[in-house]
């Protein structure tokens, strides 16, 4: 009978133990979702070829935080007010692996950060009259021949071994191009150098074979900003801001901690952007005495208790340079 107690006691444990290992470390279809860090944006952009005048405050970007949950950590998720816990659907599109959802997140996030530098610079360096050597990969359609194969931030030197200096010059080595054959590249990116084939295709809804691609003119000096594993579009505004401040001896900041949120085009328009509650409550917990919403977003932030916080909506760049100047 000991031997018996001893078995079915032994056999307690090894069930404990694996129930433990099923509720603490296997992932479930369920993702946490919340507030992310919060980053000093200028810190991260940086400029040759012309003078800098860093900021006295924060021009502060604000993120969304998800992970795979296992029972536990949703339990937790769950209790926690300022997180939810949201089924894969929510987080990733239909048919798309996350290595995609990646891929597609930091694209995204490459494509604001030209945006943003496009619309500085028009203001402030006579751009694209003045202008670097190529043409600059601004985006890359979904579904289209490029993708996979050029990437926003890419400069292209040459097609079908025609020398690309402007915009135009790509157009017009695109045009020349027979519609069915295959067009080389010559691109660089990250100080190297690479060639990229590629056919066009009927995609992005057109009635003509596309590349896939949308060119502006190379920028007239570096701007580098780094992002890290920050994906998505959302960051847009304030790399315009943190850009803007830090090519101006004025100090947009006078000594605050502002933050913001919004994707931009080229034109300068604000767009919308997912999660503004959670953003709201990263602001918050940074700190910061103005929040930049999005015009369209603001509806969302009614009857929220923002305490100290300042919001202001924003529907162009100029709305948030107006706001902060004053």
């Amino acid at each position: 009978m000991a031997r018996f107690r001893r078995l079915f006691t032994g056999f307690g444990v090894l069930l404990a133990l694996g129930l433990a290992f099923l509720l603490g470390w296997v992932r479930l279809p369920y993702y946490a979702l919340g507030p992310g860090p919060a980053r000093d944006v200028q810190p991260l952009i940086h400029v040759s070829g012309h003078q800098e005048f860093p900021s006295e405050g924060k021009l502060i970007m604000t993120t969304i935080s998800f992970h795979a949950v296992s029972a536990v950590g949703a339990l937790v998720a769950w209790l926690d007010p300022h997180q939810a816990v949201v089924s894969r659907q929510a987080v990733f599109p239909p048919g798309e692996t996350a290595e995609e959802e990646v891929q597609r997140a930091l694209s995204q996030m490459d494509q604001s950060k030209i945006d943003a530098t496009s619309v500085i610079l028009r203001r402030l360096a006579d751009y694209p009259q003045e202008h670097g050597d190529g043409a600059l990969i601004e985006f890359v359609y979904p579904g289209c021949p490029a993708e996979e194969e050029l990437f926003a931030g890419d400069v292209v030197h040459q097609i079908d071994g025609v020398a690309i200096h402007t915009q135009d010059d790509a157009k017009e080595a695109l045009d020349a191009a027979p519609v069915h054959e295959p067009i080389t590249f010559e691109v660089s990116a990250g100080g190297e150098t690479s060639t990229v084939t590629v056919t066009r295709a009927l995609c992005a809804g057109s009635e003509r074979p596309l590349v896939g691609v949308s060119l502006i003119d190379q920028f007239p000096f570096d701007v580098d900003i780094s992002s890290g594993d920050v994906g998505g579009p959302s960051a847009g505004l304030m790399w315009a801001l943190g850009l803007y401040d830090l090519l101006t001896p004025s100090d947009l900041t006078a000594g605050r901690t502002i933050a913001g949120t919004g994707t931009i085009d080229t034109r300068g328009n604000i767009g919308p952007i997912g999660g503004i509650i959670d953003k709201v409550v990263g602001a918050e917990r940074a700190g910061a005495a103005i929040f930049l919403v999005p015009a369209d977003n603001m509806a969302e932030l009614d009857g929220v208790d923002t305490g100290d916080m300042r919001l202001i909506s924003v529907a162009k760049f100029q709305d948030a340079l107006d706001a902060l100047q004053a």
